[in-house]
C-alpha cells in the first residue's frame, strides 16, 4: 500500500473542501464542548449529594468533645451509638442510610475548605480529624414523610443535630439537573449535524474524486486503499475538533472552577481535575466514533463506482 498516495490525497482533500472541514471542526468543537459540560455537571451533582445529601435525605451529627447541645455531654459513647442505629433501624420512615466516620468527614471537609488567605490556612491546619463528628446519612422512603424519625432522633441522647436540607437542595439539585440535561440535550442535536456533515463531506469529497475512485476501480484497488484519505480527513478535522472541545474544558476548569469557585465557595466539594480528565477522555472517545463510523458507512455508499 503506497502511503505517500494516501496520504497526498488527504492534503488535496482537506485543501479542497477546507470550508466543509471548518464547518465539521466547528460543529464537532461546540457538541463535544457541551458534552463535556454535561459530563462535569454529573459529577458536581454527585460530590455535592456527596456532601449535602440528596433531597430524600436527613443527616444525624453525632456529640463531639466540642458539642454543646441538650443531648451532649461529651463525646458520643458506643452504648448511645448502638441505641442511634436501632432508632434508624426500627423507624418505617427510613429506606436506607450509611454511616460516616470521623475521617471520612475529616476527608472531605479537606477537599472542600481551601483557602489562599495565609490567616484561614493557619486556622484550617490545627483541625483534625478528632474535631469531627460521625453522622448517619439517612433516606427517607417517602421525602414527606419525615417528621417521625427526626423527631424522635433530635431526643436521643448522642445526637448533636439533625440536618434537613431537603427544602434548601431542592431547588439546586434542580437547577443542575436542568442545566445537565439541557446542555446534553444541545449536544445530541449538534452531534446529529455532524454525523450530517460528516456525510456531506464525504459525498463532496467523492465526487470531486470520481474519475481518480473510477480508475482506481478499474485497476483493482481495494475499498481500504481508496476510501483511507477520505477517513484520515474526518479524522483529522475530529482531532481538531477534540483538541478545541477539551483546551476550553480544561480552561473552564482552571478559570473559572479553581480560578473562582473553588477560593471563593466552600459550600460544597468542587469538582477536581480527574473530573475534568475523565470528561475530557469522554469526548475524545465519542468524537473519534463521531467521525470514523459514519465514514466508514458513508464512505462504502458513496465508492461504488
Amino acid at each position: 500500500m503506497q502511503l505517500r498516495y494516501v496520504f497526498s490525497e488527504t492534503g488535496a482533500g482537506l485543501r479542497r473542501n477546507v470550508s466543509m472541514s471548518i464547518a465539521l471542526i466547528v460543529t464537532i468543537f461546540v457538541s463535544l464542548t457541551l458534552v463535556g459540560m454535561g459530563l462535569l455537571l454529573n459529577a458536581q451533582a454527585d460530590k455535592a449529594q456527596k456532601f449535602w445529601g440528596d433531597k430524600l435525605q436527613i443527616t444525624v451529627f453525632m456529640c463531639n468533645q466540642n458539642s454543646k447541645a441538650a443531648n451532649c455531654t461529651g463525646e458520643v459513647t458506643p452504648a448511645q451509638l448502638t441505641a442511634i442505629k436501632g432508632v434508624i433501624d426500627q423507624n418505617s420512615e427510613v429506606a436506607s442510610y450509611y454511616h460516616q466516620t470521623k475521617e471520612q468527614a475529616f476527608q472531605t471537609w479537606k477537599k472542600v475548605y481551601v483557602s489562599k488567605d495565609k490567616s484561614e490556612q493557619e486556622i484550617y491546619s490545627t483541625v483534625t480529624a478528632a474535631d469531627m463528628q460521625e453522622s448517619y446519612w439517612v433516606k427517607l422512603k417517602d421525602p414527606n414523610v419525615y417528621q417521625g424519625v427526626e423527631g424522635e432522633l433530635s431526643k436521643t441522647a448522642g445526637v448533636a443535630a439533625v440536618r434537613d436540607l431537603r427544602e434548601v437542595l431542592k431547588p439546586i439539585y434542580f437547577w443542575i439537573e436542568v442545566m445537565k440535561w439541557g446542555a446534553i440535550a444541545i449536544a445530541a442535536f449538534l452531534l446529529v449535524a455532524a454525523i450530517l456533515q460528516v456525510a456531506n463531506t464525504i459525498r463532496l469529497a467523492a465526487f470531486a474524486r470520481r474519475k481518480e475512485i473510477g480508475i482506481m476501480r478499474l485497476v483493482g484497488a481495494s475499498t481500504l486503499y481508496i476510501s483511507l484519505p477520505f477517513l484520515i480527513e474526518t479524522l483529522v478535522a475530529a482531532l481538531v475538533g477534540i483538541g478545541l472541545a477539551a483546551g476550553t474544558l480544561l480552561a473552564f476548569m482552571y478559570v473559572v472552577i479553581y480560578g473562582r469557585l473553588r477560593p471563593a465557595s466552600n459550600i460544597v466539594e468542587w469538582v477536581d481535575w480527574p473530573d475534568a480528565y475523565t470528561a475530557v477522555a469522554g469526548i475524545a472517545i465519542l468524537g473519534v466514533l463521531l467521525t470514523l463510523i459514519p465514514t466508514l458507512f458513508m464512505t462504502r455508499k458513496y465508492l461504488k463506482v
